[in-house]
């Protein structure tokens, strides 16, 4: 993409405080100086990053999980995923959570783009990575983690997507990415 001078309307920090730092995430209130001279207040959240993982025991299979989510106070289907711990690289993450929440190791491993789900209100990003040649080997889940391992078509998957079981974004987008590459196209 070609960006003209006249269309650079990047905000600069002024300053920043930490209104709130709790247990993952914390809040900012900065003040930014905008292109056109005045100033502006910005509150979002910072968090640390998480991994998420689209796990396939084969092309047409995919490992999903059932897990109550406070904030709704109701239980959603979604890939696997968790919080980068401070200084672990994401593909790291990526690996022991599968091994933590699901049981399963795998032998190969890809890359397949990053995520930012909350732009509007939060720094945080999500690496997605695709898991294959699969092994159970057991799973090791927080004291307080509790969740339900799915293992369903991908097909099926993508019904539930489409009848509005599935309505996590970013659950939906390792769906989609798992579609395309079945088909050959990514």
């Amino acid at each position: 993409m070609n960006w003209h001078d006249s269309d650079d309307f990047t905000e600069v920090q002024v300053s920043s405080d930490t209104v709130y730092r709790g247990v993952l995430l914390a809040v900012q209130r900065d003040v930014v100086k905008l292109h056109t001279g005045q100033s502006a207040i910005r509150e979002y959240i910072h968090h640390p990053g998480a991994a998420m993982i689209l796990a396939q025991p084969d092309p047409d299979t995919v490992i999903l999980e059932r897990q109550f989510r406070y904030p709704l106070r109701r239980h959603f289907i979604e890939l696997p995923a968790g919080k980068i711990e401070h200084g672990e690289e994401p593909l790291l993450t990526a690996q022991r959570e599968l091994q933590e929440e699901c049981g399963y190791q795998a032998a190969r491993w890809r890359h397949l783009t990053t995520l930012h789900p909350c732009i509007g209100y939060a720094d945080e990003r999500i690496e997605l990575y695709h898991a294959q040649d699969l092994s159970q080997v057991g799973h090791a889940l927080d004291s307080d983690e509790f969740l339900e391992v799915l293992t369903v078509s991908l097909d099926e998957a993508l019904r539930w997507v489409q009848t509005g079981l599935i309505t996590e974004a970013k659950a939906i987008t390792g769906l989609l990415w798992a579609d395309k590459i079945r088909q050959g196209l990514w």
